[in-house]
């Protein structure tokens, strides 16, 4: 769905550090470019919970020109998406309890990208904002595997 550039840079002490351009106060880093990519990923998805915790607008992938990119996990994409159809339609949590019949730390639950949320959950949840949610699936392109890629 959404892929945020970042940059890799090899730091001083020999690991890779990761920066995402869209997000400049997420920062991670790995011992090889697989593992600062694989970082990356928990990484944006802290990020974008911070920011639906603050109640901040989740900036769009900016399109930076960028060697690499981290894809947004498919359940953060989807409470990403419910936060940003909640905050379009000016539905606050409290009013999403109330259309689902349910307590209010229920609805935080179904916001926080590092909770397991069920699927059926999220569907009566986009419901109540009028919304269907739709799966997909896209092949990936083959990564050839070397813990020897150069970085800058």
């Amino acid at each position: 769905m959404w892929n945020y550039p970042v940059t890799l840079k090899r730091d001083d002490n020999g690991t890779i550090l990761v920066r995402f351009p869209d997000f400049p106060e997420a920062y991670t880093f790995g011992d090889t470019v697989e593992d600062a990519l694989a970082h990356a990923s928990d990484a944006l998805a802290t990020v974008i919970d911070a920011y639906i915790k603050d109640r901040r607008d989740l900036p769009d992938p900016s399109g930076k020109r960028s060697r690499y990119h981290v894809a947004v996990p498919a359940l953060v994409a989807a409470k990403t998406l419910m936060y940003r159809i909640m905050r379009d339609s000016k539905v606050g949590k409290a009013e999403l309890a109330k259309r689902l019949d349910v307590h209010l730390p229920q609805v935080d639950r179904l916001l926080d990208v590092h909770h397991g949320s069920q699927v059926s959950q999220l569907e009566a949840a986009f419901a109540a904002l009028g919304k269907r949610l739709i799966v997909d699936v896209e092949d990936v392109p083959a990564v050839k595997k070397s813990s020897r890629r150069r970085v800058a």
